[in-house]
């Protein structure tokens, strides 16, 4: 770079070395923790059960034996605390901050494990907001995790962006819904994690229909679904459906998730397994 350099190339036409090495802007976990696979749950509008899928697989992985955690990157409307029945604030020390354990060990950071009161507002702009998700990323002492699930606010914004440049993401999972407007909603998601080279592991249309008690008859409330078209569109093979379920809720307002036996989202863990050169395995469409 020359000694009158004003960062603007397109002032004198040349190229410096340093310009034409990308840099990366990756962080490193703090010292005290091993982070093995880490999947954003991400939605393009809210509403669709997002912080619910994260939980429930979360949940499901930790079933099978894996230490699971999840880092709430929705820091102006978290809401995993609540369904695991958590609250009061984190402890930490000069190490770092350290994840609240839910009854069965699952580690969870979220923005309401920090505050005086859980309904105390967030009221910040975007650039704060990415930088404590990068703290709770580099300052959260997680200790051993098999799986990080990344509860992402809904959009393609300042959160997502951050994410997604700053942590080693090895791929995301969409929850959608079916209405009609849904394949606009996924292209901008699966748009977004390409054009930053994060592969889309699968599909989960949330709230798909409702199965009725007495008579067993499938009901789809929000409509036709359109899952298998929209994947078929984007060359995504691993999708799911869930089915809208009262006792979910109510586990849910409890803060009892772990109570809770969801058959069909462990049919979505297929998609998480990775093979012995540790690539995610292709699952088959559910």
């Amino acid at each position: 770079m020359s000694e009158g350099c004003n960062g603007n190339c397109s002032s004198c036409g040349e190229e410096c070395e340093d310009r034409k090495e990308k840099q990366s802007l990756l962080e490193d976990a703090n010292e005290f923790s091993r982070i093995g696979k880490v999947i954003g749950v991400v939605s393009g509008k809210g509403g669709v059960g997002k912080s619910l899928v994260t939980s429930m697989l979360a949940v499901a992985m930790n079933r099978e034996g894996f230490e699971t955690a999840i880092l709430d990157a929705d820091l102006t409307g978290p809401s995993i605390p609540k369904a695991f029945g958590l609250s009061g604030r984190a402890f930490m020390d000069q190490q770092g901050i350290y994840p609240m354990r839910t009854a069965t060990g699952i580690g969870i950071m979220s923005s309401n494990l920090l505050l005086e009161n859980d309904t105390d507002p967030i009221i910040w702009r975007g650039p704060l907001i990415a930088n404590a998700v990068k703290q709770f990323w580099k300052d959260v002492v997680w200790g051993d995790v098999d799986y990080m699930f990344i509860d992402m606010p809904p959009g393609t914004g300042d959160v997502p962006l951050t994410v997604f440049q700053s942590i080693a993401v090895d791929g995301i999972i969409i929850v959608t819904s079916p209405q009609e407007l849904v394949s606009m909603i996924v292209a901008k998601a699966v748009n977004m994690a390409r054009s930053m080279n994060i592969p889309v592991l699968g599909i989960v249309e949330n709230m798909s229909y409702f199965e009725c008690d007495e008579c067993s008859k499938k009901h789809y409330i929000f409509g036709d679904s359109h899952l298998e078209e929209v994947a078929a569109a984007h060359g995504i093979t691993m999708t799911a459906r869930l089915p809208i379920d009262p006792e979910l809720a109510r586990t849910c307002d409890r803060g009892e998730m772990e109570r809770y036996i969801a058959k069909d989202i462990e049919k979505v863990t297929d998609m998480l397994q990775f093979d012995e050169e540790n690539t995610f395995m292709e699952g088959a469409t559910i």
